[in-house]
């Protein structure tokens, strides 16, 4: 293990868990651009944006909460309605981007088996549906190692690049949410 993981594990929490992930290689101009990536798929474009969309106006909608409960609360319906069809979009995009896989994931990084080896240095545009919230996000990434495994899978570990604030908060609230789940689940699994 190089010190940058070790730094890497440190730094961030990482947490294993079962998403739905595709991946393609950037080239020349795409790697080092800074621009956000966008995906073919508008479908997907459209649940990220939805996401990153209700991420940023949390802040508005909890001013709205303090002047006025009615609208407040009207407002929270509606975002569950279009959290729902989020949902729904999120279930035929995982047919595009195939079955979810076991990771490793932190807001720094990704780590994932593959079938083929994928060069050290390499950019990534990582594409993923983290469940059960459906969120739909479409990250840069560089690989920072290329391990074989016994499967005949290669461990590829990636370290995310140009993420928004908005990316890294998503991304960190996911593995909260999720190390929440695993610990009620572990006290009733001890009653």
């Amino acid at each position: 293990m190089s010190n940058q993981d070790v730094d890497d594990r440190r730094e961030y929490y990482r947490i294993e868990d079962t998403i739905a992930l595709d991946f393609s290689l950037l080239s020349g101009a795409e790697a080092h651009a800074s621009d956000p990536l966008h995906d073919n798929s508008p479908l997907f474009n459209l649940l990220s944006d939805l996401h990153l969309m209700d991420f940023e106006s949390q802040h508005l909608l909890r001013h709205i909460s303090e002047r006025d409960r009615t609208l407040a609360n009207y407002l929270k319906v509606m975002n569950k309605r279009i959290d729902l069809l989020g949902q729904a979009v999120a279930q035929s995009l995982l047919r595009d981007i195939g079955a979810p896989r076991r990771v490793s994931i932190s807001e720094g990084g990704i780590s994932f088996s593959n079938a083929k080896p994928v060069p050290v240095g390499s950019h990534l545009a990582i594409k993923m549906v983290l469940m059960p919230q459906a969120l739909g996000l479409l990250l840069r990434a560089q690989v920072v190692h290329c391990q074989p495994r016994d499967n005949e899978q290669f461990e590829i570990g990636t370290e995310f690049e140009a993420l928004t604030d908005a990316q890294r908060q998503l991304v960190a609230r996911h593995i909260l949410q999720k190390q929440a789940l695993e610990r009620r689940i572990a006290k009733e699994q001890q009653r």
